[in-house]
Protein backbone atom coordinates (compact mmCIF):
# COMPACT_ATOMS: atom_id res chain seq x y z
CA UNK A 1 0.00 0.00 0.00
CA UNK A 2 2.81 2.54 0.89
CA UNK A 3 6.75 2.23 1.05
CA UNK A 4 9.56 4.40 1.42
CA UNK A 5 13.06 5.81 3.41
CA UNK A 6 13.17 7.06 5.97
CA UNK A 7 14.44 11.18 5.81
CA UNK A 8 15.56 11.27 9.44
CA UNK A 9 16.50 8.14 9.90
CA UNK A 10 18.74 4.87 8.69
CA UNK A 11 15.98 2.27 6.78
CA UNK A 12 12.08 2.81 5.60
CA UNK A 13 8.72 1.25 6.46
CA UNK A 14 6.48 -0.49 3.72
CA UNK A 15 2.55 -0.33 4.90
CA UNK A 16 0.79 -4.10 4.21
CA UNK A 17 -3.25 -4.21 4.05
CA UNK A 18 -3.52 -8.49 5.09
CA UNK A 19 -5.63 -10.04 7.11
CA UNK A 20 -3.74 -11.96 9.30
CA UNK A 21 -0.37 -11.27 11.07
CA UNK A 22 0.62 -14.54 9.20
CA UNK A 23 -0.38 -13.40 5.82
CA UNK A 24 2.09 -10.00 6.67
CA UNK A 25 4.73 -12.26 7.59
CA UNK A 26 4.42 -14.23 4.57
CA UNK A 27 4.08 -11.28 2.19
CA UNK A 28 7.67 -9.88 3.72
CA UNK A 29 9.29 -13.54 4.04
CA UNK A 30 8.58 -13.91 0.34
CA UNK A 31 11.06 -10.31 -0.44
CA UNK A 32 14.16 -11.54 -2.08
CA UNK A 33 16.08 -9.26 0.28
CA UNK A 34 14.55 -10.75 3.03
CA UNK A 35 14.87 -14.16 1.64
CA UNK A 36 18.41 -13.76 1.18
CA UNK A 37 19.34 -11.84 4.29
CA UNK A 38 20.17 -8.92 2.86
CA UNK A 39 16.99 -7.12 4.83
CA UNK A 40 14.99 -7.69 7.89
CA UNK A 41 11.93 -6.37 9.08
CA UNK A 42 9.95 -5.78 12.14
CA UNK A 43 6.36 -6.06 11.99
CA UNK A 44 4.10 -4.23 13.62
CA UNK A 45 0.49 -3.80 13.61
CA UNK A 46 -1.27 0.10 12.75
CA UNK A 47 -4.31 0.90 14.66
CA UNK A 48 -6.13 3.08 12.26
CA UNK A 49 -7.40 6.29 14.47
CA UNK A 50 -10.84 7.01 14.53
CA UNK A 51 -13.84 8.40 16.15
CA UNK A 52 -14.43 5.33 17.98
CA UNK A 53 -10.64 4.67 19.64
CA UNK A 54 -10.43 8.55 20.56
CA UNK A 55 -7.59 9.19 18.33
CA UNK A 56 -8.84 12.01 16.23
CA UNK A 57 -7.49 15.21 17.74
CA UNK A 58 -10.37 17.88 18.65
CA UNK A 59 -13.73 15.83 18.74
Amino acid sequence: MLCGPFSDYGGGMVVVNAPTREEARAIFESDPYVAEGYKTYQLRTLEVANRENGYLLGE
